[in-house]
């Protein structure tokens, strides 16, 4: 679900002030963008935001929302929205966001 290794390396890029930094404003930005995938979301906003999502995942190690977000951004694109499963990236990000969040506990506890 997290890729660690990419994790690591991102810290190790930017040091473990800014990678905190970058973190966070990463969780709240993506908790706004799954914000707006939830209810009925206009079908012309969710490639977008799909896509946002797909790129930060991608930086921060969130692999499996990451190529969930990949899935539905090419079914958007391809004009069938409404096959995106939406529910499965929400929960993809929640459980992900929790496993990132136990992980980092333990490193800033190390």
């Amino acid at each position: 679900m997290i890729d660690w290794v990419r994790v690591a390396e991102l810290r190790s890029e930017i040091g473990a002030e800014s990678f905190t930094e970058v973190a966070e404003l990463f969780l709240q930005e993506a908790d706004e963008a799954i914000a707006r995938l939830a209810g009925t979301p206009a079908p012309e906003s969710i490639e977008g935001s799909l896509h946002f999502l797909k790129g930060s995942a991608l930086n921060l190690g969130f692999s499996d929302l990451a190529a969930l977000c990949q899935d539905g951004e090419r079914m958007a694109a391809a004009g069938a929205p409404q096959d995106v499963e939406l529910a499965r990236v929400r929960q993809s990000y929640a459980q992900s966001k929790e496993e990132f969040l136990r992980g980092m506990s333990r490193l800033s506890a190390a």
